[in-house]
């Protein structure tokens, strides 16, 4: 008699589709990795997900919604503008050279790239990047409009420098520069943020 199949259980699924997103990259997770990963069959998956797609999608928002989404977290703090850049780029090195999960960004590594039949999801991630650097571009709009930063401070300019060095951190993390020497270009980084303050 056969036994009964396993219980499925679509967040512990969701969660190791997530690691295998951010390890691989979106073209480079084929379904038999998923298939390896979930330890469920193909069939499951597209009945529980829909698609590649659709999963890849909703692995995107659970990163945004844990380790992702540092940035965010930081910003509702209302911390001193200083503080929240700082707390910020400690907190993508924490987040990116973690030793319980794939180093690096998924959200900078999964579409670094692709082919033409990947557009829309590549299009989406670019969109998904360009606000993380507006949420930073705002935080510093906020600040100069209490007086944190010099009148002549650009704080567009400056978000755009962060948003840079974020993305580069991740690919930094990537290659497997280690945690203290990341740590280590924080203060140097943070000099541009000081010489705009008030």
């Amino acid at each position: 008699m056969a036994g009964r199949p396993r219980e499925f259980d679509r967040d512990q699924a969701l969660h190791k589709a997530l690691v295998t997103f951010w390890q691989y990259g979106y073209e480079g997770t084929s379904m038999a990795l998923l298939v390896n990963a979930l330890g469920i069959a193909s069939a499951r998956i597209y009945a529980a997900f829909g698609s590649k797609e659709q999963l890849f999608r909703e692995v995107v928002a659970l990163y945004l919604a844990e380790q992702g989404g540092f940035t965010e977290r930081v910003i509702q703090r209302s911390l001193p503008v200083s503080e929240a850049v700082q707390q910020i780029l400690a907190d993508a090195i924490t987040t990116y050279t973690a030793a319980d999960s794939p180093r690096g960004c998924l959200a900078v590594s999964s579409t670094a790239s692709g082919g033409p039949d990947i557009t829309a999801v590549l299009d989406w991630m670019s969109e998904l990047r360009r606000q993380r650097t507006q949420s930073i571009i705002d935080l510093l709009q906020q600040a100069h409009g209490r007086g944190e930063l010099k009148a002549d401070a650009d704080p567009e300019a400056l978000g755009d420098l962060f948003a840079t060095l974020l993305h580069g951190i991740a690919i930094q993390a990537r290659d497997g520069i280690a945690a203290p020497r990341l740590q280590a270009m924080i203060k140097p980084a943070l000099s541009a943020l000081h010489g705009a303050c008030a």
